[in-house]
């Protein structure tokens, strides 16, 4: 399995002058997420999607021998779509800005693969949003529950057609739940 983790975003809901994943908790946030993927041991190879939007990050990436696939920039569906275009094995999709992702955490989604599945999301509910005190913009209904999307998902880029049916798995812990896309989401890591 490949490990991928998207970090070619804007940040712009950040509204922030530095890049979103450099920002820092104990490290660059980014880094929580290359760490947690090295230390899983659970990935053939580690690569990462970045573009003109995160120089600084692409730099960084790449001192740390992390390979890269740059993409145009152009959002978040285009150049995962352009990413898994260049990858031939299940890849398991990371969002770079997940701060509390740990080695452990990775481990636990692995392990839940559906393989037979080629598109499978791990989603949390709007409960643990609710107790987290988060929110989410993007939501859909599954086994009776209103959930919300991680930024993580197991993909077989083999497996893509024209029309892909997509698989859910809910998976309740903070650690997918927490993505850095607003200040007050980056306020509320700093006090935990």
């Amino acid at each position: 399995m490949i490990g991928l983790v998207m970090a070619g975003g804007k940040g712009t809901r950040m509204d922030l002058p530095e890049e979103k994943l450099l920002l820092k908790y104990k490290k660059p946030v980014i880094l929580h997420v290359i760490d947690a993927l090295k230390e899983s041991k659970c990935f053939s190879k580690i690569v990462a999607a970045t573009s003109d939007n995160s120089p600084k990050t692409n730099d960084l990436l790449s001192n740390l021998g992390i390979q890269i696939i740059k993409t145009t920039g152009g959002g978040y569906v285009s150049d995962l779509n352009f990413a898994l275009s260049k990858l031939d094995e299940p890849t398991l999709v990371v969002s770079g800005d997940l701060p509390l992702l740990d080695a452990q955490i990775v481990k636990q989604i692995v392990s839940s693969h559906k393989t037979d599945a080629t598109w499978q999301s791990f989603l949390v509910t709007k409960n643990l949003l609710d107790l987290l005190n988060l929110r989410s913009d993007f939501s859909i209904c599954f086994e009776g529950k209103q959930c919300h999307y991680t930024g993580i998902s197991i993909i077989s880029p083999k497996k893509i057609s024209q029309k892909v049916e997509e698989s859910y798995t809910i998976l309740e812990d903070k650690r997918i739940a927490l993505n850095l896309n607003t200040k007050h989401e980056y306020d509320l890591l700093k006090n935990t």
